[in-house]
């Protein structure tokens, strides 16, 4: 995880910061005055710095001129857009500019280029009800507590709810289980358990008899009756 140090004093703008910057991926240390900015990017354990202009103890152009030829990326964040404070903060060493106001996807574009960092993957989740299934993580939960499924439970509900709509028969959850020892009864009895373990939710998981189950999300928006 790339590290970024944040050096802006408007608490506003700060915050949106953070939230936004953790939200794409990175780990972020906020400073909110230049002299604090300066001594923190000193240690130098830093990937990039996104640093404003207009700081309170130390101004931004300071902080640059004393750490810009250190290496680490430096985006200047300011509302001194000018084409005098621009070509000043290049010379000071910083690698790019974004003019205040800004658009967080611009700034988080701009540090994942500078830092050579691919996009990140969406997660590939499914959620209905109270529940959320992190495909790729292979996680569920209800509500906020984890649930806490068998390898073959897991594996027939992620087969279901990867179909949503469809009558799967029980035969393709045999193949999906992979063990040769299970027959239909197998099938159902993993299904009764994740239905147990989800809870209410588990409205969704239908049977269609004589064929097998159907993941059927709002369904588990009614009454909860008849799976």
């Amino acid at each position: 995880m790339n590290r970024v140090l944040v050096v802006e004093d408007d608490a506003t703008v700060a915050s949106a910061l953070v939230r936004g910057l953790r939200k794409a991926g990175f780990e972020v240390e906020l400073e909110t005055d230049g002299a604090r900015g300066l001594k923190t990017a000193s240690r130098g354990d830093h990937d990039a710095i996104v640093l404003d202009l207009m700081l309170p103890e130390r101004d931004g152009f300071e902080v640059l001129e004393a750490i810009g030829a250190r290496g680490v990326p430096i985006v200047v964040l300011s509302a001194r857009d000018g084409l005098d404070d621009r070509l000043r903060a290049f010379g000071l060493g910083a690698v790019d500019f974004v003019a205040k106001p800004f658009w967080m996807e611009e700034l988080v574009a701009r540090l994942r280029t500078r830092l050579h960092v691919p996009e990140a993957r969406p997660k590939r989740t499914v959620s209905w009800a109270n529940v959320a299934i992190d495909l790729d993580g292979r996680t569920v939960h209800v509500g906020d507590d984890p649930v806490h499924l068998t390898r073959a439970e897991l594996d027939v509900l992620v087969f279901l709810v990867e179909r949503p709509g469809r009558a799967v028969p029980r035969d393709e959850l045999l193949a999906r289980l992979l063990d040769e020892s299970a027959d239909a009864r197998t099938v159902d009895s993993h299904v009764a358990r994740v239905r147990k373990k989800l809870g209410a939710a588990a409205t969704a998981l239908t049977t269609v008899w004589g064929i097998g189950y159907r993941f059927d999300p709002e369904r588990a928006e009614g009454s909860g009756s008849g799976a």
